[in-house]
């Protein structure tokens, strides 16, 4: 075979690759945007033509009242403030902990401490789920969290610190450590070099964090369903939302139960236009070094 047919060969080789390539990635940005965009068109059609199903995502008509009925019938109002504070709350602790830490375990020798990170690390991938739900809610209880909202924050904010601990030390392994020292000579202390100079050169990561932060504590069900079960006041728009189901009469009320899901949707694609910018360089760059 001739060089030419084999460069021919190959180069029909790089095709069919990349062709399949890009099948696959169209495949999966489907199957991931497609609970969506269902939800999203569910919450215009009406009860019935929800009930009947079909293969039809477009609604046969506009229900526009699901909108109006899910925000009246669930005190969405509430729900959502609920859910900003927590979320808000779990984000503001997460980023002051992890960078914090991330900085120390980097930059600071003390006793044991790769023991202490590896620990850390290691309990990163174990995860237990409701087993420890009925011990924190005990603990919540002495505590006197189990009538607030702070029992939420302070459990959701400490289930994922071990990762994002990870990810800012990664991210601290780019940083120069002359910058410490030009800092110590010019007589700041180990905070004030935090402070001052790491803490501007995570803004990166930090918005990972935070997207993820956010996302997670917006998302969470089952805990919020615990600590509020004795208080509807206290319902995260998550919790809210699965309560609209039986605002129907007789049958689940599935249209505004979507409607609800559409609404409590738009707070999360805000956060996430406002950290995009510095969310793949952060997540890539904080990968670079481990």
């Amino acid at each position: 075979m001739s060089s030419k047919n084999t460069g021919a060969v190959k180069s029909v080789g790089v095709k069919i690759g990349i062709g399949c390539i890009y099948i696959f990635l169209i495949s999966v940005v489907l199957l991931t945007i497609y609970p969506i965009v269902y939800i999203i068109m569910g919450s215009f059609k009406d009860n019935q033509e929800l009930l009947l199903g079909g293969l039809n995502i477009l609604p046969k008509k506009f229900v526009i009242s699901n909108y109006v009925n899910a925000w009246n019938l669930g005190n969405f109002g509430q729900y959502t403030m609920n859910s900003i504070f927590i979320s808000l709350s779990v984000m503001i602790i997460t980023l002051l902990i992890s960078s914090m830490a991330g900085y120390c375990f980097d930059r600071k020798d003390f006793f044991m401490k790769n023991f202490i990170y590896g620990l850390m690390i290691a309990f990163m991938f174990i995860n237990v789920g409701s087993i420890s739900l009925r011990p924190l809610f005990e603990l919540a209880v002495k505590l006197k969290l189990n009538n607030s909202l702070w029992g939420v924050i302070f459990i959701s904010a400490g289930a994922s610190q071990a990762a994002n601990i990870f990810l800012v030390r990664s991210f601290m392994k780019t940083i120069p450590k002359e910058l410490d020292e030009s800092a110590r000579i010019d007589g700041c202390t180990f905070f004030q070099i935090y402070w001052k100079v790491i803490l501007p050169l995570l803004k990166p990561i930090l918005a990972t964090i935070a997207l993820l932060s956010f996302r997670s504590a917006w998302n969470e069900y089952i805990l919020p369903l615990v600590f509020t079960m004795s208080n509807a006041k206290l319902r995260p728009l998550t919790v809210g939302v699965v309560s609209l189901r039986n605002s129907g009469d007789g049958a689940a009320a599935w249209n505004i139960m979507f409607a609800g899901s559409a609404i409590s949707i738009i707070p999360i694609v805000i956060i996430y236009c406002l950290t995009s910018k510095h969310f793949m360089s952060g997540l890539t760059a904080g990968a670079v070094k481990g």
